[in-house]
């Protein structure tokens, strides 16, 4: 017959093995996935600004003034 002792540290190792075994889930929110719907309009109505430029030593940083320049109309 099993301890009772031991039986609430079996039900918690396999409540982890739960919790663990779910995280392997799809991604929630993908990398190419619009935002907001800013974003969408935007990369509809004149392209997506780019996200990183490179910087004066090649090394990729985010691309501030292309994201945050006013939208020109044209």
């Amino acid at each position: 017959m099993m301890s009772v002792k031991r039986r609430p540290w079996r039900i918690s190792m396999m409540a982890v093995a739960v919790f663990a075994a779910g995280g392997c889930a799809k991604q929630l929110f993908p990398e190419n996935a619009p935002r907001t719907q800013f974003e969408r309009f935007d990369s509809m109505r004149s392209g997506a600004p780019p996200a990183e430029e490179p910087d004066i030593f090649g090394r990729p940083q985010p691309a501030l003034r292309a994201r945050l320049a006013p939208k020109t109309n044209s």
